[in-house]
């Protein structure tokens, strides 16, 4: 192909050029805090998109936009919501066309749950990201938004889509940090933050509403620690089986088992029990293989740096580097055999209450025989490194 400057390229390959410039000069989704953090950087007209299962993210997106967009202590009244499976495109092409009496005259038109709306008007909203009412801004909540469709792309060149979805935990624990200061004036450590995501299930709202409890008890200007999460967050049943996994660690089978029953008493889901355990044990297993690695590399790894690396948190180092020496290393190199052995049985074999109840106690069994008393029994693993 011969372009008016004299320049040729061939037709597969500028064919490819073409697409890869356009997929560049496509607008990526804004993540939701980036969002929050900067919202003047990010001006919504037309249509925005507010996608993903962060309903407590989607409620604070939809809270700045408002307050971007509109104006005035009238506000409310320049917005209507719709429920995306009952209305019609005619009712929020009406609402669109509507000019408001507040708000600066400028109208916010919301459609809830709209997955079902988008999937219903495409055609129709894909002309009307090309031709949007001036002064009304359309916003669709949904949940999922595939990037393969023309109205994703059309969107992605003159509108605003944001991803509320659950942030990295990096991200995670630096936003919480910063919620806490500026909604409970309380100061949330490092090492309570870690605790939080890793004892509340991944879901901004609630962590909000742990946050706001621990808040309350450490006052205006205090401190949420680590000891506080502990003590306060996930109710009983998260301390029981915590308990239980260090009992078992520790060599206790009839405590263990003791706890094990507490929590299949009150409800608790086997599956969901062993997905608690689970995590920590698996950072068993890893740290010991690091070491065995570390080994026949002819470099040995001190056995609190392995654990480290296996992603257990500094403040818990010194109790869990305790807990491997006891497990020793014949049972830690079995611990990935051993959890998928359980899980195997819990989704099979053993998924009615008495037989998932013998699963997990099998499991409890292994976790806490007696390790070999002998020092010439005892394994590399055990040996201090430091």
């Amino acid at each position: 192909m011969t372009f008016k400057d004299g320049s040729t390229t061939t037709g597969p390959s500028w064919g490819l050029r073409t697409l890869s410039d356009t997929l560049r000069s496509m607008a990526k989704p804004v993540e939701a805090l980036d969002f929050l953090a900067h919202p003047a950087k990010h001006a919504a007209s037309g249509i925005c998109v507010l996608f993903g299962d962060e309903s407590f993210l989607k409620r604070l997106v939809l809270a700045q936009l408002k307050e971007q967009v509109l104006s005035g202590d009238d506000a409310d009244f320049s917005v209507t919501v719709f429920a995306g499976r009952e209305v019609t495109l005619r009712d929020v092409n009406d609402a669109l066309s509507t000019r408001a009496l507040f708000g600066g005259g400028r109208h916010v038109v919301i459609v809830d749950e709209a997955d079902e709306f988008v999937s219903h008007n495409r055609p129709a909203l894909e002309d009307y990201v090309a031709k949007p009412k001036s002064g009304s801004l359309l916003i669709l909540d949904v949940k999922l938004w595939p990037s393969t469709t023309r109205l994703y792309k059309a969107l992605a060149e003159s509108g605003l889509q944001i991803e509320c979805k659950f942030p990295a935990p990096a991200k995670a624990m630096k936003w919480l940090a910063g919620w806490c200061l500026q909604q409970y004036r309380a100061k949330l450590e490092p090492t309570a933050a870690e605790l939080l995501l890793e004892t509340v299930e991944p879901d901004l709202g609630l962590l909000n509403q742990e946050v706001a409890k621990l808040a309350s008890l450490a006052g205006v200007d205090g401190t949420i620690t680590a000891d506080m999460v502990r003590d306060v967050v996930g109710g009983w049943r998260a301390r029981t089986a915590w308990d239980m996994l260090d009992a078992a660690l520790a060599g206790n089978t009839r405590v263990a088992m003791v706890q094990l029953d507490r929590l299949l008493l009150s409800g608790e889901v086997p599956i969901a029990l062993l997905g608690q355990i689970s995590a920590s044990l698996r950072k068993f297993a890893a740290a010991a293989r690091i070491v065995a690695q570390g080994e026949s590399t002819r470099r040995p790894i001190n056995l609190r740096q392995a654990l480290e690396q296996a992603g257990f948190k500094s403040f818990l180092l010194g109790k869990v580097e305790g807990q491997l020496r006891t497990l020793g290393r014949a049972r830690a190199s079995q611990l990935y055999r051993w959890l998928l052995e359980t899980d195997l049985a819990l989704k099979g074999s053993s998924s009615s209450p008495i037989r998932s109840r013998l699963a997990l106690e099998e499991l409890i069994v292994k976790l806490s025989a007696p390790a070999p008393s002998s020092s010439a029994a005892r394994p590399a693993l055990l040996a201090n490194r430091r």
